[in-house]
């Protein structure tokens, strides 16, 4: 059985991990005969979103850890227990947490920076030459892990795109229910909600690339 690992942002799509997203892709990994573990920082988010108005909530504080044990159920780990040496790939869940949590692409889409334990966690799956899976936003987080000239998509948001691909991501645009490949480097990226308008959609890619990845491992 093929052992996947996923690194979760928080729980909610406008401070941490889009919800639906992450729990179609927990499903897809069980439907594919595999199985999973969620791993998380053990650090504050950037703010908190009150998910009913859209407004900060100026005087409240939650931890990236506690609120994605949310999306695992209580079953989740501290991103420094988290060895590549026990699984087969990772794939990272979007929701703006990706992108203020575990990278700052949302609130400095120049001069970002990704989290020192995101980073060493990608890079050991990538030196073992084992897969990973990035979806909606996640794939901001890409050329600094990777390095330039890597294949990636967030969709067709073409200011976003170009902003990523200043920061040397090989952008290419891609539909809901598709999936892009960078054979070379065994990843692969989706849409997701980036563009879907239903579980649907966003299950359409969502579960190809999770067969993907798995395949590759």
């Amino acid at each position: 059985m093929k052992k996947i690992a996923i690194i979760l942002s928080g729980c909610g799509v406008y401070d941490g991990s889009e919800i639906h997203e992450s729990v179609l892709t927990l499903l897809a990994i069980e439907q594919q005969g595999a199985s999973y573990r969620c791993f998380a920082p053990n650090i504050n988010q950037h703010h908190v979103i009150n998910h009913l108005t859209g407004a900060v909530s100026e005087d409240e504080t939650r931890n990236v850890l506690i609120e994605s044990a949310r999306i695992a159920r209580g079953d989740i780990e501290d991103i420094t227990e988290l060895y590549h040496e026990e699984f087969d790939a990772l794939i990272f869940p979007g929701g703006f947490g990706a992108a203020k949590n575990l990278c700052g692409f949302a609130l400095d889409a120049e001069n970002y920076q990704i989290n020192a334990e995101v980073l060493a966690a990608a890079q050991h799956f990538i030196k073992a030459d084992k897969p990973l899976g990035f979806m909606c936003i996640a794939p901001a987080m890409i050329p600094l892990i990777y390095g330039e000239d890597v294949q990636a998509t967030i969709g067709k948001d073409r200011d976003i795109a170009e902003s990523l691909i200043k920061r040397g991501l090989a952008h290419v645009d891609c539909e809901v229910g598709d999936i892009i490949v960078d054979g070379k480097r065994k990843l692969v990226s989706t849409p997701a909600y980036m563009l879907a308008t239903s579980l649907v959609e966003a299950a359409s890619g969502i579960n190809k690339l999770v067969k993907k990845v798995i395949a590759l491992s």
